[in-house]
């Protein structure tokens, strides 16, 4: 079975003052309920990692997939406030099954779930 990797930017939504973290990012808080999803059900051969930079500063709260032989996505714009971010969870692991069981990793416009149709920053080919 290929390594599926979802990257959560830890960085994205971060609240410093004096270079000191006052709270969670909101990356932070997305990578804790996605931890949280996947260990209630499981997804073979994924791993979740966090990463501090994923490069979409601008397009702040960011994810990516990518695994072997499969198309790379980046995700931005994700809404993790509190009244949403179980819903955001929830569309990236449902995002996360779909592009696991894809030969290529590509996922179509209609089968996206709609949290995520507009959020597509990059779909990278693979090597």
């Amino acid at each position: 079975m290929n390594r599926h990797v979802l990257s959560v930017c830890t960085s994205c939504e971060s609240a410093h003052r004096m270079k000191q973290a006052i709270r969670k990012s909101g990356g932070e808080r997305l990578l804790e309920q996605l931890q949280t999803l996947v260990r209630a059900a499981p997804i073979e051969g994924l791993s979740i990692e966090p990463h501090e930079c994923l490069g979409a500063c601008d397009r702040a709260c960011a994810i990516a997939f990518n695994a072997p032989g499969k198309y790379i996505y980046l995700f931005g714009d994700l809404p993790v406030d509190d009244e949403r971010l179980e819903s955001t969870a929830t569309a990236v692991m449902t995002f996360a099954t779909q592009y696991h069981a894809k030969p290529d990793g590509t996922i179509s416009y209609i089968k996206c779930p709609e949290l995520l149709k507009k959020r597509v920053v990059a779909r990278i080919p693979p090597l």
